[in-house]
């Protein structure tokens, strides 16, 4: 599973021929090393409406007829902007031709009336990693670890908005993930972080290992 890392909280995974995008905020990102024309997918990934997860996801999606799996909220918005989109709600589950998708809660703002903010558990190709969008510390990530266990988890560690290094090292020690990705950092000053830092404490405390990836930059899981 090949994993390249496009800034904020937009990556790129694939695997056997598949292509999943998560909240690919990318022509307006100081950090994105590609504009949303150079980019395609299978299948979008979005956490919540707000500017910098949306980003180009309708865009991506209707040029490359991918599918955008989200919230119903973002689902039927972005089905209303002319992208295809399958609607999932918080514990919810559905089979894909790569495996399957599993919701999860975020405790962050939607971003849209009514919604709510989502993460998302992937079983690709018999892989599971685990996207958890933008949000706070919450004590069911143990039990998600244990309902599904991890081969990767990306999580925000830049503070203000989301949750910042020591509770994403909290959250690490409740999903006992292989290895860990951090995102959500250093985009703006607001959210500046250290994600060496963040790998020396977690790999000090934990099983788990930290791979920092620079804008661009790409790792296989």
């Amino acid at each position: 599973m090949k994993v390249r890392f496009l800034g904020h909280a937009c990556f790129r995974i694939e695997d056997k021929g598949k292509t999943i995008l998560t909240d690919p905020y990318l022509d307006e990102n100081p950090l994105s090393p590609v504009k949303s024309n150079q980019v395609s997918a299978d299948y979008i990934l979005v956490s919540h409406a707000h500017f910098d997860h949306l980003g180009e996801a309708v865009k991506i999606a209707k040029a490359s007829r991918g599918l955008i799996i989200s919230t119903a909220e973002v689902a039927t918005k972005c089905s209303n902007e002319g992208a295809k989109t399958h609607a999932l709600h918080i514990g919810g589950k559905h089979a894909f031709d790569f495996g399957y998708v599993r919701l999860t809660p975020a405790f962050h703002g939607s971003g849209i009336p009514g919604g709510h903010a989502c993460g998302f558990i992937v079983n690709f190709f018999g892989k599971r990693f685990y996207f958890a969008g933008d949000t706070g510390l919450f004590g069911d990530m143990r039990l998600l670890g244990e309902i599904e266990p991890l081969d990767l988890a990306i999580l925000p560690i830049g503070d203000n908005f989301t949750m910042g290094p020591d509770d994403a090292l909290r959250a690490v020690q409740m999903l006992n993930p292989k290895t860990v990705i951090p995102m959500h950092y250093n985009t703006w000053p607001l959210i500046q972080a250290d994600p060496q830092a963040f790998k020396r404490e977690v790999e000090s405390r934990t099983q788990s290992r930290v791979i920092v990836l620079e804008p661009g930059k790409e790792a296989e899981v």
